[in-house]
């Protein structure tokens, strides 16, 4: 039985300010409306026989992941199995934990077919053709990776030179290559033989525990014991904190298939792209006659070969080749060229603690969202959407004071001792050092006005008393 395996959990700092860390690439939304890890979760889904999806991610993503699921969910989906990590470890110790929880839910013989969340795959025909293949290798006990024939001597990807034939299935790894430069990526195109590695794979869960057992032993030994601590018993699983964070940050190519023995590789040709930049995303949308991809209203007036995302108008004169990515609270702006850099942009926020590298205006919780619309000193105001029957944590706050209007749908709200409705065009305030909670008890959406005013108001000033999402 084959378990598509989805990996969600990096940052993609390269498409900042889309991409943040509260809010990574696999959420990013393309001009169809869906998101690339509802993408990635339609893809693993359509393949033949899928009796369940495992989702790898962590306890800030899931829940909303589980909302981005719930859009996609039928009466003929499969079921989706959640393994929460307590701390962000590469894909080496995060596969390992998949692979422990697929031959629990399916046996020893399961097999895996590990799909990172913000990939896109243009042919899903040609996609499903070369998964059938991958795991008719990984029967035969391989571990298979997919490689694409390069297009062009793209530095970003690793490479992999193939071996001999396997047969119609695809053929063994003879080795893989780093990120090359320029010139070598060159020849890797000119004489043949070289894939892109696409970074999906397909084994058995079985044989890739006994590969890291041994060619990276401590991994393994983590593993087992991360295993014997973790309470798989529910939804989601949460893994043990101290074992889990213990492992090495390692990914599997370093800590597994480079080092094995009996890898292969299926050679794939489905339109697959990791849109690991915005020039990669760019090339997504039709040019127009100058040149230019679009996604958002412009006036153009002699320009050419830009790529412009904005949610409110863009004018741009006399500009060309340049990149220009508009969000309510930062522009980034770019040379064509040079978008792979933007992960330099992001470290430097993240050095200087700045919160345009981790959060958007719209911050997305398990209750809902929060916007903030402005803020100065001593105060900020934010507009806050709950969900039906959600609530947000009993909580206190030490430096600042609220007050809530509702704008529609009905409030629950506790102040205190104190416990009341509050309707469309009523408010309640909330003094600094009060426990509160809110609640939302109705069928639509909680729309509120929050003013915050005190001498501290920084996200971090919550004290929780309890909280049904199980943040302490």
């Amino acid at each position: 039985m084959l378990t598509p395996v989805i990996l969600s959990g990096g940052a993609g700092t390269r498409l900042w300010p889309v991409s943040r860390l509260a809010h990574p690439k696999p959420f990013m939304v393309l001009q169809d409306g869906l998101s690339l890890l509802q993408k990635t979760l339609l893809r693993a889904t359509s393949l033949p026989g899928i009796r369940r999806v495992l989702t790898i991610t962590n306890r800030e993503y899931y829940f909303n992941t589980r909302d981005e699921y719930g859009v996609l969910e039928s009466d003929t989906a499969p079921v989706f199995d959640y393994v929460l990590e307590p701390a962000g470890r590469n894909t080496a110790p995060a596969i390992a934990m998949a692979a422990i929880r697929a031959m629990e839910t399916e046996g020893h013989e399961a097999v895996m077919l590990v799909m990172p969340a913000d990939h896109l795959v243009e042919d899903e025909s040609g996609f499903s053709q070369a998964v059938g293949r991958a795991k008719d290798l990984a029967l035969k006990n391989y571990l298979v990776t997919f490689g694409i024939r390069p297009t062009n001597p793209e530095t970003g990807f690793g490479y992999i030179e193939i071996g001999g034939s396997l047969g119609e299935s695809g053929f063994d790894v003879r080795r893989f290559v780093e990120k090359p430069c320029l010139k070598d990526a060159e020849r890797y195109c000119t004489q043949g033989g070289f894939l892109w590695n696409s970074g999906m794979f397909c084994f058995k869960a079985s044989v890739y525990l006994d590969s890291l057992k041994g060619h990276s032993p401590e991994i393994h030994a983590l593993s087992m014991e991360c295993r014997e601590k973790t309470n798989w018993e529910v939804q989601p699983v949460e893994l043990d904190r101290q074992s889990f964070s213990s492992m090495p940050d390692i990914s599997i190519d370093y800590a597994v298939m480079e080092r094995a023995e009996h890898v292969a590789v299926v050679p794939g040709d489905f339109g697959w792209n990791d849109i690991g930049s915005w020039k990669a995303v760019s090339g997504l949308i039709p040019p127009d006659a100058g040149g230019n991809r679009l996604d958002g209203e412009t006036l153009l007036i002699d320009t050419k070969n830009c790529y412009i995302k904005s949610d409110r108008l863009v004018a741009a004169i006399g500009v060309e080749g340049l990149v220009l990515i508009d969000t309510p609270d930062a522009v980034l702006i770019s040379d064509i060229e040079r978008t792979q850099e933007v992960k330099e942009v992001v470290r430097q926020l993240k050095e200087a603690n700045h919160d345009t590298y981790r959060f958007h205006r719209t911050v997305h919780r398990p209750w809902g969202t929060y916007t903030v619309l402005e803020e100065g000193d001593r105060f900020k105001i934010k507009r806050i959407v709950v969900k039906p029957l959600a609530a947000l944590s009993l909580q206190m706050h030490h430096h600042r004071s609220e007050h809530w209007i509702v704008v529609s749908g009905t409030a629950k709200v506790v102040n205190g001792r104190d416990e009341r409705l509050v309707r469309v065009n009523e408010s309640t305030y909330i003094p600094a050092g009060t426990s509160h909670r809110l609640i939302n008890p109705g069928v639509i959406d909680l729309v509120m006005i929050e003013v915050q005013s005190g001498e501290y108001l920084g996200e971090d000033d919550i004290v929780r008393f309890s909280d049904q999402y199980g943040r302490g």
